[in-house]
């Protein structure tokens, strides 16, 4: 691949990954540990991953488990939970926490689908925009040392660089909405 279009395949690429993980953190009935990927605890004045504070297990489809390494934690782990938007109640034994996922309503799987909707068209128009981008910076290179075809040719494998991202993030909201959906 020609390197004046390997940075826009990159940031393409990044775009993609983002919504990934982005997706990974849209919780579709069952259980999965990602939702706490953005969760910080104040683990002795630092802000720590719960992930690096404790062992986080799906003991079953619609529980997570969260047992901290260091037992006073829990208060800590407890607090951020609440505080964050992932909507669940913390219940914990003195030893470990268990968050319990309810069942998603049909309504509530309506509203999941459409907020995957928009973060995949969100990314769409940040694919669309590091396209422009790379049109732009190919029409400054026209004014110097590159010729029209060549400028061309490099619009049109942006352009099918850009088709085959907006096609993975199709693929990805499908499969998502797919998920979701499947009771």
């Amino acid at each position: 691949m020609d390197a004046r279009l390997q940075q826009y395949d990159d940031k393409m690429k990044k775009t993609l990954e983002f919504l990934e993980t982005d997706y990974a953190a849209i919780r579709a009935g069952r259980a999965n540990p990602h939702v706490l990927d953005k969760l910080r605890v104040d683990y002795y004045g630092t802000p720590t991953p719960v992930q690096q504070v404790g062992n986080v297990t799906v003991p079953e489809a619609r529980i997570i488990q969260i047992a901290p390494w260091d037992k006073s934690l829990i208060k800590e782990i407890e607090k951020a939970i609440m505080s964050s938007d992932i909507g669940i109640n913390p219940s914990n034994d003195g030893n470990v926490i268990r968050l319990v996922f309810p069942e998603l309503t049909e309504e509530r799987r309506k509203d999941l689908v459409k907020e995957v909707k928009k973060k995949a068209e969100d990314g769409k128009v940040a694919v669309r925009n590091i396209r422009r981008d790379g049109n732009d910076a190919f029409k400054k290179l026209a004014k110097t040392e590159v010729s029209e075809d060549e400028i061309k040719q490099l619009e049109e494998q942006l352009q099918k660089i850009t088709d085959k991202y907006i096609k993975e993030i199709d693929a990805l909201m499908e499969q998502k909405s797919k998920e979701i959906m499947t009771v």
